[in-house]
């Protein structure tokens, strides 16, 4: 049994461009909580700022998700291709909504309990496990390429001037994306929280704060509700997207 919660918050914007998906619903405001045997699919998704209709890049990328019945046969990866092009065939002609795109983290479990972390995009997944935050998805940004070639630094690529640049995300007219899609055979363990966000959250807010947060003997919804706060306090001006799957023994009541 899992226990999902997510929340999902404008912030100081006048729109959300972030959305949330919790097994087949999708959210654009607000918070939810359930429990959820596998198989299911978690995501967010953050609409790309500068490009038209970012609010509706992402729920759409996601409204297209909620609909896979999920099971171990089905290759993400071709899944994650096939909402790109509709969603770029579907605006390509279209002068409201041309170019709309969307990053997308997001996680699956699928009858065996494995566990597929998919990718596009500089949203992110961790694993927080025995106190220690580890982020398992790779960001597709520039900076994150320029640190891999050796190029610059970690310190540098946390204040670089092109640290907002990302790679080619789901929606692009030009190129398609390289969805990342990892296996973990073992999925995760009693006690792990698995973390999915969008950059409003980790552009302000450190590992350490979150390892804190998350280590904190609160209702998980609390616990989601500081982060939140935690990145609007110091000077966050983007949306914010946390969505976090714990895993029980069948005999535990899942929390309410």
């Amino acid at each position: 049994m899992y226990y999902c919660c997510g929340i999902t918050e404008k912030g100081i914007m006048p729109h959300n461009e972030d959305a949330m998906l919790l097994h087949h619903q999708v959210m654009t405001e607000g918070a939810k909580q359930i429990g959820i045997q596998a198989p299911f699919l978690a995501a967010v998704c953050d609409g790309v700022s500068g490009e038209q209709a970012g609010e509706l890049a992402s729920k759409t990328c996601l409204t297209y998700l909620s609909q896979i019945k999920y099971s171990k046969k089905i290759n993400l990866k071709r899944r994650i291709l096939d909402v790109h092009k509709q969603i770029a065939d579907a605006t390509r002609d279209h002068r409201d909504t041309a170019n709309m795109q969307t990053t997308l983290c997001g996680a699956a479990f699928d009858e065996d309990n494995a566990m597929h972390c998919m990718n596009v995009g500089d949203s992110r997944i961790y694993r927080y496990r025995g106190g220690v935050l580890e982020q398992l998805s790779r960001d597709q940004t520039l900076v994150q390429m320029l640190y891999e070639e050796g190029t610059i630094t970690s310190e540098e690529k946390k204040v670089h001037s092109h640290r907002n640049i990302i790679l080619p995300v789901i929606g692009n007219l030009d190129d398609d994306p390289n969805p990342e899609v990892n296996v973990y055979p073992d999925g995760l363990l009693c006690g792990d929280v698995l973390l999915l966000c969008s950059d409003g959250l980790t552009d302000y807010v450190s590992n350490l704060e979150i390892e804190e947060i998350l280590a904190q003997p609160k209702k998980m919804p609390d616990r989601l509700s500081m982060l939140v706060k935690l990145a609007l306090d110091k000077g966050g001006k983007d949306n914010i997207t946390i969505i976090t799957i714990v895993r029980y023994p069948d005999d535990i009541p899942i929390p309410e």
